[in-house]
């Protein structure tokens, strides 16, 4: 066996035995937004995900006039894992971004600790319906524009699309890269922490 295997193997069995507390993060957003490609990019284990192959079938039902390119398509989530210490992991999992798995959604938010509402700022529209569904359960979220390479919006124009409330972080990123992926879950536990420290009541004196 050589060292590369051996180390993979002691990595595993370090994670299994010692992180004991699993924090759900959601990654959500429109079709063809880049939320396979993040947990792909981020996550420390092979990602698992459900993509199939897209068909004739599937014309005239997803809109893939943005997304030309595009070939494959998640039908149910992706499911990957980040370790924050010796004891806490993040566990990722990718939303199905097709209105016609939009039903999945509100399951995969059950004992979500926060979302990443990731956008493509030339289809900034696809994005309410993740942010409405996220302010219904009260979950904490921030929006991440993924970088497709077309025109730059300021963060006040994306805001001002998405009405986002002052308080709701912002980032810019791309979903490709591992190090721009964790800025956007560092910033979203900032966030997190931020909000738990707000709702905190002070001792009585």
């Amino acid at each position: 066996m050589d060292s590369a295997t051996s180390d993979r193997r002691e990595t595993r069995r370090t994670l299994s035995s010692t992180a004991d507390n699993g924090l759900k993060i959601v990654i959500v957003g429109g079709f063809g937004v880049g939320k396979t490609t993040m947990v792909r990019s981020v996550s420390e284990i092979r990602p698992l995900n459900t993509e199939e192959t897209m068909t004739k079938a599937g014309e005239g039902v997803d809109d893939t006039d943005a997304v030309a390119g595009k070939n494959a398509t998640t039908v149910a989530f992706d499911f990957g894992r980040i370790t924050l210490d010796a004891h806490n992991v993040l566990y990722l999992f990718g939303a199905p971004g097709q209105e016609r798995f939009w039903f999945l959604w509100d399951r995969l938010f059950s004992g979500t600790l926060g979302a990443v509402v990731l956008v493509d700022t030339r289809r900034l529209a696809d994005s309410w319906y993740a942010i409405d569904r996220l302010e219904h359960h009260g979950t904490p979220f921030v929006v991440a524009c993924n970088d497709f390479g077309g025109p730059s919006h300021t963060a006040e124009e994306v805001r001002a699309a998405l009405d986002l409330s002052p308080e709701v972080p912002l980032v810019f990123c791309d979903a490709r890269s591992r190090a721009s992926s964790k800025d956007v879950l560092i910033s979203l536990v900032s966030h997190l922490q931020t909000a738990t420290l707000s709702h905190t009541p002070e001792p009585t004196p």
